[in-house]
């Protein structure tokens, strides 16, 4: 499983129109884009309940908040990258704390987040780690999508189906910010 900020449609199709036309990648389809806040490995089915709880109560006293995509990088050099990503040129600090309070009502339920430090990015593609990313980030710097408010946090479950093949994600759960 994982929680998620997802962007607005029109933002995930304007960057899915962005990427289409450049060839030499498998590009994230646009249902796909987020912005992963806590991924958490293991869910045992008794936890997903609790879960639920915690995380929309960690969250409902946050008020929503501007964000805007921005910027790129690559995981985790450059020069050998396995991930490459936006990021996020606005409200950063808030989905920060988001993610603060996300995994730590992920802890409380048993659903230990994977303990990687969390750093706000989409993930667009996932390029041969033999040939360097310099190449496509001079690319994807050149966009930046509108910025929008941030109303709430998805909890998605993910399976994995097998090499080269796209996880399937089913949501689980929408939790508001407040005043949503």
């Amino acid at each position: 499983m994982f929680a998620a900020v997802v962007p607005p449609e029109d933002v995930r199709e304007s960057l899915a129109a962005f990427l289409e036309p450049r060839e030499g990648l498998r590009w994230t389809r646009a249902e796909r884009m987020h912005l992963t806040l806590a991924f958490l490995p293991s869910v045992p089915e008794r936890a997903v309940e609790p879960l639920v709880e915690r995380l929309a109560a960690a969250v409902v006293d946050l008020a929503p908040f501007g964000c805007r995509l921005g910027g790129s990088g690559a995981f985790p050099h450059p020069d050998r990258p396995s991930v490459l990503w936006l990021g996020v040129d606005r409200g950063r600090a808030d989905l920060e704390r988001l993610a603060r309070r996300v995994r730590g009502a992920a802890n409380d339920a048993g659903a230990a987040p994977d303990g990687r430090r969390f750093e706000p990015h989409l993930t667009l593609a996932r390029p041969p780690r033999d040939r360097s990313a310099l190449r496509w980030l001079r690319v994807l710097d050149g966009w930046a999508s509108r910025e929008w408010t941030v109303h709430e946090v998805v909890l998605v479950d993910s399976q994995l189906l097998g090499r080269g093949r796209a996880p399937l994600h089913e949501e689980v759960a929408r939790l508001p910010l407040a005043d949503c």
